[in-house]
This record gives C-alpha cells, sequence and structure tokens, in this order.
C-alpha cells in the first residue's frame, strides 16, 4: 500500500507540474517522501522537487534538491543536469561545468548536454578574459589617483569614473576588492578631497551592494566608526554619498541575519547582528556630537528611520527597537528638543526636528505591547522633566520643544508629556514672554498641542485670546503667523462638520485670507511660510475657505513651489490641504433612518456643507489641475526626505484617485507624470495608501493606452498593484477597475501575460468569473480571454478533470451579450490553439449545440464570427465532430451564412462546408456550391 501511495502521489505531482502548478506539485512530492519511499523512488523525488524549484526561481533549494537525488544515485544524469541549471544561476559556473561534463560522459550523444556544456565553456572564458583585462585596470586607475601629481586633471577625473563604473558589476567589484582596493580606497577617503572621496564612496557601494562577507571585510578594514563619522562632514554630496553607503551596508547585513549568515556569495562568516548593533550605536552617538553637520544629523536620522523598525509588523522580532529604544532614545530626543543654530547648541537643519519626530513615531509604532509602550513613555517623561526641573528657563524651553517633537510624532506619547505637572501653565506663561526664541517655542507647542481634541477646548478657553493678542500686537512675523495658525487649528476642530463650528460666521474665511498672504509673500523666509500652508492645511475642512483658495491662482503656484522648496517639513500640510480641496477623505452618507433616530434621540448629526457636492468638488479638481498640482505631487513624491511618511503618501495616494476619478482628466494627470508617480505610492506605505494609488493606475490603464502612460519597462510595474486589487478586502468597484485594466495588459504581450501569470493572478481572476455582479463576472471573464493566449493557461484549460470550458461553453450561451462576447472570445481563441478542447466541448454541456447555433444565428456581427470560427475549429479538428455538426441545423445556418455578402464570418462559413465535403459528409449541388 505504501509503494502505491508513493507511485500514486508522484503520478499527482507530475500532472499538477505539467498545469503549472508548482506549489502544488513541491507539495504532492513531500508528501510522497514523507510515506517511506524507496531509495530510488527518493532520488527521483528529489530530483522532481529541484525541477519545481528551478520553475519557482528558488536556485539554492533547486541545488540542494538535486543533490539529495544524487546522494541516492549518484549517475542520476537528469538531477546533475537541474543541479547544472541552478548552479548556473547562482554565479557558481565552475561548479556547473563539473556537473555538466558529468551528464555528457553519462550521454554522450545528448545534444541538450553538449549545447549546454559549450555556452557554460563560453561564459567562463569571458569570464576569466574580462577579470584579466581588469587586473591591469584597477591598478593603472589607482596609481592615477593617488599620483600627487595628477591633482585636479581630466585623467584623474576619468580614472575615478571607470573605478565606479567597474564596481557596478559583481565581476569588477571581487577584482577591485582582492586587488587590496579597499585599503587604496581607505587612503583615498584620507586625502581629505571631495573628488576623490566621492569616488571612493561609490565605489565602496559596488564592493559592500548584496555581499556580507566584502561587506564585514571593508568595515574591518576602514573601521565602523571612521565610516559613519564622514556622515558628519560639511560638504553635502559627501555625507548623501556616506549614508547611500552605509544604507547599502545595512542592506547587506540584515539579509545575512534574515537567511542564517548566508548571504549571496554562501560564505559563513562573523555574526552580522553584532555588526549592525555596532553600527546603529555609532549613529546614536553622532546624533549628540558637537562639530556634525546639520545635514550629517539628518542623514544619520533617515539611516536610523530606514533601518531600525520593522518592514511588516507580520514579523514577531522587534528587538532592533527596544535596544535602540534603550541605548538611544535620549540621543533622538534631544536632536528633536533642540533649538535651530544658538550658540553651543547642536547645529540643526530646518529638517532635523521633524525628521527626529518621524522616527520617534515609527519607534512607537513598532512596541508591540503596553509594557513596552509604558517603557517609552518612562523614559520620555524623565527625559523632560530632566530638563523641566532645576535647570531654569533655557531647561523649560528644552523641555516645551521636546513634548512640542512628540507632539509631531508619537501624539500619545506627546499628550501624556503635555499632562505633566506645571508644563500646560508655562506653554501658556511663555507665551507672554518679551523674548522671540522663548515666543517661538511656546507658541508652537500650543499649535501642536491645539491639534488633540482634548486639548483643543482647554486652549479655547485659556489660549485664544492670547494667540489674537500675540498676532495683532507682535511685530514679529515669525511670532504673528504661529499664532494665526493656532487660531486656524481651533477654528477647524469641527472638522468638516458643517454644524459643529468653533467661531463665528465668516471668522475662517479671513484667517484663510491672511494666510494666503502670508503665503504669497516672498519676502518671507520659506520656514516661516511653511505655517501659513499649516493654517490652511486646517481651514480647508471648510467648502467657503477650499472654494476661495482654488480660485486663488496666486496662493496654488505659491503653494506649489513652496512643496518643492528645501523646507521638506512642509509636505504633509500640503498633503492635507490638497486631500481637503478634493474632498478625498473617508465619507459615507449617513443612513437617513440612522439620522431620524439621531434626532429623535437628541444627538448630534454631522452636517456636509452644500459647497462639498459632486459638482463643487469635481470643478475644484479641474482648477488644481490647471495649476499644475501633478507636476507638483511628482516633485513630493520623488524625495529622499524622511518627512515623507507612509501616512503622507496615503494623502498623496487620496489627491491622485480623486484627480484622476474624472475620465476627461486622466490624460492630463498622465502628460503630467502621474502614471510615475503612482507607482512608488502603490508599492510602499500604509495598506489603505497603497490601495488607492492602485485604483488611479487601474483608472489610468483602462482609459488610457499602457504603454504611453508607463513607457519601457516601467509598465511591468504595474502589474503588482493591480493584482492586489482583485483581493477580497478590496471593495467591487476596485475589483471590476483592476481586472478591466489587467484585460488592457494581457492583450499587449506574451511577458506581460506572464508577469500577471508570475503574481499569481490566475486563480483569483477565476473565482471573479463566478461573481454575482454581472459586470465583475464580465471583466474576469475578458481578462482570462486575453490570458489564453499564454501557454501556460491553455495548459490549465486542457488538463483533465476541471470545469474551465464548461464555463466558458455555458457563459457563451447567457443574456448578457458583452459576457457572450468574451467567453465565445476566448472559445475560439483556445479551441484554435489546442485542438484537442474541441472534442471535449460536446461532453462538458448537453446544451452545447444550441449555444453554438445561437451564436451563429446571432444579430451581432462579432459574435457572429467567433460561432463560425469556434464551428470551423470543430469541423477541422475531428471527422466525427464534424459528422455530429453536420447531421444538425448548423449545416443549414452555415449555408446560409456562406452565401451572405463577403465577410469574416461567411468565409468562416464556408470553409466548414470545405471541410465537410473533404470529409465526404456532405456533397455539393449542380451548381458547385
Amino acid at each position: 500500500m505504501t509503494a502505491s501511495s508513493v507511485e500514486q502521489l508522484r503520478k499527482e505531482g507530475n500532472e499538477l507540474f505539467k498545469c503549472g502548478d508548482y506549489e502544488g506539485a513541491l507539495t504532492a512530492y513531500t508528501q510522497a517522501l514523507g510515506l517511506g519511499a524507496t531509495p530510488q523512488d527518493q532520488a527521483i523525488l528529489h530530483r522532481n522537487r529541484a525541477a519545481c524549484h528551478l520553475k519557482l526561481e528558488d536556485y539554492d533549494k533547486a541545488e540542494t534538491e538535486a543533490s539529495k537525488a544524487i546522494e541516492k544515485d549518484g549517475g542520476d544524469v537528469k538531477a546533475l543536469y537541474r543541479r547544472s541549471q541552478a548552479l548556473e544561476k547562482l554565479g557558481r559556473l565552475d561548479q556547473a561545468v563539473l556537473d555538466l561534463q558529468r551528464c555528457v560522459s553519462l550521454e554522450p550523444k545528448n545534444k541538450v548536454f553538449q549545447e549546454a556544456l559549450r555556452n557554460i565553456g563560453g561564459q567562463i572564458q569571458e569570464k576569466v578574459r574580462y577579470m584579466s583585462s581588469t587586473d591591469a585596470k584597477v591598478e593603472q586607475m589607482f596609481q592615477i589617483l593617488l599620483d600627487p601629481q595628477e591633482k585636479g586633471t581630466e585623467k584623474k577625473q576619468k580614472a575615478s569614473q571607470n573605478l565606479v563604473v567597474l564596481a557596478r558589476e559583481d565581476a569588477g567589484a571581487e577584482k577591485i576588492f582582492r586587488s587590496n582596493g579597499v585599503q587604496l580606497l581607505q587612503r583615498l577617503l584620507d586625502t581629505g578631497e571631495a573628488d576623490l572621496m566621492l569616488a571612493a564612496l561609490r565605489t565602496l557601494v559596488g564592493i559592500c551592494s548584496e555581499h556580507q562577507s566584502r561587506t564585514v571585510a571593508t568595515l574591518s578594514v576602514l573601521g565602523t566608526r571612521r565610516v559613519v563619522s564622514i556622515l558628519g562632514v560639511e560638504n553635502q554630496a559627501v555625507s548623501l554619498a556616506a549614508c547611500h553607503l552605509l544604507q547599502v551596508i545595512f542592506d547587506a547585513l540584515k539579509e545575512g541575519v534574515k537567511k542564517g549568515f548566508r548571504g549571496k556569495e554562501g560564505a559563513i562568516i562573523v555574526d552580522p547582528a553584532r555588526e549592525l548593533k555596532i553600527l546603529i550605536s555609532n549613529l546614536l552617538e553622532l546624533l549628540t556630537e558637537v562639530g556634525v553637520s546639520g545635514q550629517g544629523r539628518d542623514n544619520a536620522l533617515t539611516l536610523l528611520i530606514k533601518t531600525v523598525p520593522r518592514k511588516s509588523l507580520k514579523d514577531p522580532n522587534n528587538s532592533l527597537t527596544l535596544w535602540v529604544i534603550d541605548q538611544g532614545l535620549k540621543k533622538i530626543l534631544e536632536v528633536g528638543g533642540s533649538v535651530q543654530d544658538p550658540p553651543g547648541e547642536l547645529m540643526v537643519t530646518a529638517n532635523s526636528r521633524m525628521s527626529a519626530s518621524v522616527l520617534l513615531s515609527k519607534l512607537f509604532d513598532d512596541l508591540k505591547c503596553d509594557a513596552e509602550r509604558e517603557n517609552f513613555h518612562r523614559l520620555c517623561e524623565n527625559y523632560i522633566k530632566s530638563w523641566f526641573e532645576g535647570q531654569g528657563l533655557a531647561g523649560k524651553l528644552r523641555a516645551i520643544q521636546t513634548v512640542s517633537c512628540l507632539l509631531q510624532g508619537p501624539c500619545e506619547a506627546g499628550n501624556r508629556a503635555l499632562e505633566l505637572s506645571g508644563v500646560m501653565e508655562s506653554v501658556i506663561a511663555l507665551c507672554a514672554s518679551e523674548q522671540e526664541e522663548e515666543q517661538l517655542v511656546a507658541v508652537e507647542a500650543l499649535i501642536h498641542a491645539a491639534g488633540k481634541a482634548k486639548r483643543a477646548s482647554f486652549i479655547t478657553a485659556n489660549g485664544v485670546s492670547l494667540l489674537k493678542d500675540l498676532y495683532k500686537r507682535s511685530e514679529k512675523d515669525s511670532i504673528r503667523i504661529r499664532a494665526l495658525v493656532g487660531l486656524c487649528k481651533l477654528g477647524s476642530a469641527g472638522g468638516t462638520d458643517f454644524s459643529m463650528k468653533q467661531f463665528a460666521e465668516g471668522s475662517t474665511l479671513k484667517l484663510a485670507k491672511q494666510c494666503r498672504k502670508w503665503l504669497c509673500n516672498d519676502h518671507i523666509d520659506a520656514g516661516t511660510r511653511r505655517w501659513a500652508v499649516e493654517g490652511l492645511a486646517y481651514l480647508t475642512f471648510d467648502a467657503d475657505v477650499k472654494e476661495e483658495f482654488v480660485e486663488d491662482e496666486a496662493a496654488l503656484k505659491a503653494l506649489f513651489q513652496l512643496s518643492r522648496s528645501e523646507e521638506r517639513s512642509v509636505l504633509f500640510a500640503v498633503a492635507s490641504a490638497l486631500v481637503n480641496c478634493t474632498n478625498s477623505y473617508d465619507y459615507e452618507e449617513p443612513d437617513p433612518k440612522m439620522v431620524e433616530l439621531a434626532k429623535y434621540a437628541k444627538q448630534h448629526v454631522p452636517e456636509q456643507h452644500p459647497k462639498d457636492k459632486a459638482g463643487f468638488v469635481r470643478a475644484r479638481v479641474k482648477k488644481l489641475l490647471a495649476a499644475g498640482v501633478v507636476s507638483a505631487m511628482t516633485c513630493m513624491v520623488k524625495t529622499e526626505s524622511p518627512v515623507l511618511t507612509n501616512s503622507c503618501r496615503e494623502l498623496l495616494s487620496r489627491v491622485f484617485l480623486a484627480l484622476v476619478d474624472d475620465v476627461e482628466d486622466r490624460g492630463t494627470v498622465v502628460a503630467q507624470g502621474g502614471g510615475k508617480a503612482l507607482l512608488p505610492l502603490a508599492l510602499e506605505g500604509t495598506d489603505v495608501g497603497q490601495t488607492k494609488a492602485a485604483q488611479a493606475l487601474a483608472k489610468l490603464t483602462i482609459t488610457s493606452n499602457p504603454e504611453m502612460t508607463f513607457p519601457g519597462e516601467r509598465i511591468y510595474e504595474v502589474v503588482r498593484p493591480l493584482v492586489s486589487l482583485l483581493h477580497l478586502n478590496c471593495s467591487g468597484l476596485q475589483n471590476f477597475e483592476a481586472l478591466m485594466a489587467l484585460t488592457n495588459l494581457a492583450g499587449i504581450s506574451e511577458r506581460l501575460r506572464q508577469k500577471i501569470l508570475k503574481e499569481k493572478a490566475v486563480p483569483m481572476i477565476e473565482g471573479y468569473m463566478f461573481e454575482e455582479h454581472e459586470m465583475i463576472r464580465r471583466a474576469a471573464t475578458e481578462c482570462m480571454c486575453n490570458l489564453a493566449m499564454s501557454k501556460e493557461v491553455q495548459d490549465l484549460f486542457e488538463a483533465k478533470g476541471n470545469d474551465r470550458l464548461k464555463l466558458l461553453v455555458l457563459y457563451s450561451g447567457e443574456d448578457d451579450e458583452l459576457l457572450r462576447r468574451a467567453a465565445a472570445g476566448g472559445l475560439a481563441m483556445l479551441t484554435s490553439m489546442r485542438p484537442s478542447l474541441c472534442s471535449r466541448i460536446p461532453q462538458v454541456t448537453t446544451h452545447w449545440l444550441e449555444i453554438l447555433q445561437a451564436l451563429l444565428l446571432s444579430s451581432n456581427q462579432e459574435l457572429q464570427h467567433r460561432g463560425a470560427v469556434v464551428a470551423l475549429n470543430m469541423v477541422e479538428a475531428s471527422k466525427d465532430i464534424a459528422s455530429s455538426l453536420m447531421e444538425s441545423e448548423v449545416l443549414e445556418i452555415l449555408s446560409v451564412l456562406a452565401k451572405g455578402k463577403e465577410s469574416p464570418v461567411t468565409r468562416a462559413a464556408a470553409a466548414c462546408l470545405a471541410k465537410a465535403v473533404e470529409y465526404g459528409l456532405i456533397k455539393p449541388n449542380q451548381d458547385g456550391e
């Protein structure tokens, strides 16, 4: 019984493999191995598993499985060949050639083995030639770069460029590394010359990229501290290049941790987790070092944001985050609580505090339980108390600035800090200070606190008069504009609820007008004008403000210019204002019955502003498009700043979706680069943001030529976001639009169809072919019709024991004409490509003949043509099928169609009759017809 079960599972696996279900085949072979198979059967099963892994492009596992098969049977030529294929893909050509030589010795006349051996021999020779010619080049380049006589020459510049280009290829990077390259690059770094340092850093990127052992060796030569210290140099380009190198080093080390110390090269090395912690520890030290440039501090924060928190909350391990909180939270808070450019303080840029807020927010979000969060709160509160108590006025300012930083990041921690004894009172008191620096810190804290509903009522009662007084009496623009923003925040506390306004009628319009005035004033610095945008981000909850804002071309132009400036912290405010203007926040019409019930119970019912109706929103969208909103948003998406948080990305995705809602506007969005900007938004960010961006991509793909909208290789990146919309957690509209978009892509090229198959979309598309909603069912059928041009999909229809063909035949007889057209098209294509399916059509349903006759008699010429093609394919497939058709009313129908006006239908009908004559089933009449 065991032997029988093993054989049965093996055959089942073979059938699944033929159908393209490689995961299913793997499962079957694995189950067979667990049933005590004989050594010979084990060899075959391991060999088959290797074939599955090759198809799934998991070459490490393919090599392992093939090796197990060879251990059981040293003369298994198929296993040897499969291992050689895996080794070739892994770049281990010397080992691959040994396996191929063994294959040729076992089967000398096998042309496949001979050809593979010739190909791999050519690759090895090419690699040897390349490596030998590279030796001399590397030596020559370093001689030029380290020659003091060549200083600043064109020759030196060319040598540095060549070195960087060479390091981009793995073979070139290996050659530089083995030619004592890291020590020589260290000498270039020691020169202190910006050009040479840039060349060295960019070359080191090539050496370390995706190669863990070279990365660890590089760090041991250069010293981790030394590499990190380059971040802090004044030269911005050098600091950015060092940031890029450190990101590559982090990626190489983290990849090793993930794979159990096995990198691309397969070498066993020192524990990379230890190296990772040393690097992070040095970055944390850099944050509070005096003399480090503001740009370098920002780059260190950016690296920590990208590296420390988990990429996915599904990963249970957040130990790195906990370690960073314990070791470095105080250092991050020190940056967040610093004031820009005061004497004796840390050097920070306009974006440093915001970057610190983002990092704190990400660390807090990465915590898993109340105990971990409580520890975070305790450390923050202890740090704030240490400055607030016993450090005088300077300490209080530092503490309040830190609270502001927390309110912009992990606001839960910020709110708890506000409740510490004396903090809120000090904020209110310092707002009346005579010193501008003190006022600035206090007013900013007041503004951030006003964003929290719990605090808004307290500040409305205690701080509105103070803010108004500051706005009217202060001679400093920086103070007035912040006071204005505080009033804007309080004025918008009711959000979009028209009935919940805090201020008198018309007050928000006056505040908005003043904000626009500040925004358009070019004489004010970008850091101060940012606050005007903050104000508008809150005031644009009011539809009257939105209407006035989109009419003000100068204000829109100033807003878009500011979004492109170096003042990156403005991004979230710009995105928020645009979300409000386009009404792209989530809004559901309340159920009228529930509204009546709420009124009866005297509960508050939110009201929508009359100017937030669909017609007004569409008009605002068109005005924003005319003002160039897409170009501005495209620049915002491109930014590398940590201020472009996942929340900010989600806001931009919402705006893009609103911009492409009207079919007429999609051409404008594409022309201004919207398609390109949507791709990164659909692949990174919050789940909601990715879904919104993917839906916008679907809308563009449906109505425009995808090859024009996403030129070159970019078109293949669109597939994954579209497939993500097929999941059950997406709405019916999103499913429908994704299916329509995928239908367009599947009709373009075989490579795109293969990409759709690789993303495992076919089972989901098949599922939607059974959907109750007729539009979704039709779209899924159309998509499957286009995918049927691929061999793998044809194999699925041809596989035994499935009802795919039956479904298409039955749909070809449905009342929905568009569904019939899609199904009949798929049927015509499949019967053309796979004649064996023709003989199965009569077996799938007893109604097949009347369905075919209905297609042939249809008044729709397209349906008629598809029916005629199916009939022709069936007649040509076999004489038996042709006979059954000619014995039915189909003969009479085809005879009538063949006499019609010249068209594809008449030609197909005439060809059917001609084939029947050839079989001898019918005879032409006396007129030869």
